[in-house]
């Protein structure tokens, strides 16, 4: 199936940064709408995984509850780890990949726009379905608001700094396991403070000081991952 054509270079200035960051993102969309049921993937694991942790304690709603918050977490961290090696494969496989890191001036913003696209369809819509996979763990309904905020607020630095690894090993017909074995590592802090806030919120502590950590490791993959990407591609490419 073709793929969307590539937005043209960028204007020098505000105006064509914005029109370089909008086409990208559009053709971002138009291309995941055209591979729906592989877009669909992380969301139909999520569901299916969380069924099994359910069937596989008996339907213990205290046992669920309790480990609720490492359970979702995980889920989700492997959820997006499906997602990544598809990132920047069937661009690299059809030659667009290339046109993507020479054409963007600057180079971040295509990518930036890619990424974009990436987290509203894996963080942003598992976040939003969080409440239905909180009430399949017994998550008590006073914790699903602040389960929300966790992946809100943490979800991103996944995609950000899965994107990383993905651009590292982009170049390599095999490249799931050493994917995972880079990006499993750079999730650990962000899977440590949404777990342990949706635990923490549980136990009735006020689980400030973990939304704000959550808060500053995705800003600062957002600060740093673009750049990341953009070079891991370049080595890749070479």
């Amino acid at each position: 199936m073709s793929r969307p054509p590539l937005p043209p270079p960028s204007q020098t200035g505000p105006v064509g940064v914005a029109g370089l960051f909008a086409a990208q993102l559009g053709r971002e969309w138009v291309a995941s709408l055209r591979t729906l049921a592989e877009t669909l993937n992380p969301l139909v694991f999520l569901f299916l995984a969380v069924t099994l942790f359910a069937l596989g304690v008996g339907g213990d709603a205290e046992a669920l509850a309790n480990q609720a918050g490492a359970i979702l977490w995980v889920l989700v961290l492997l959820a997006t780890l499906l997602t990544l090696e598809a990132l920047f494969r069937r661009d690299y496989d059809d030659g667009t990949l290339e046109q993507l890191v020479l054409l963007g001036k600057p180079a971040f913003v295509p990518i930036l726009a890619k990424l974009a696209v990436q987290w509203a369809l894996s963080g942003l819509a598992m976040t939003v379905l969080a409440p239905a996979v909180g009430m399949l763990l017994f998550l008590p309904a006073e914790v699903l608001g602040l389960t929300m905020l966790t992946l809100l607020a943490g979800s991103p630095a996944l995609t950000l700094l899965g994107a990383v690894a993905a651009a590292l090993t982009v170049g390599l017909r095999r490249g799931g396991v050493l994917l995972a074995l880079l990006a499993l590592p750079l999730f650990v802090p962000t899977l440590i403070f949404g777990a342990g806030a949706i635990s923490l919120a549980m136990a009735g502590v006020d689980v400030t000081g973990q939304l704000y950590w959550l808060l500053a490791i995705s800003v600062l993959a957002l600060t740093v991952a673009p750049f990341a990407v953009i070079a891991a591609l370049r080595i890749s490419l070479e």
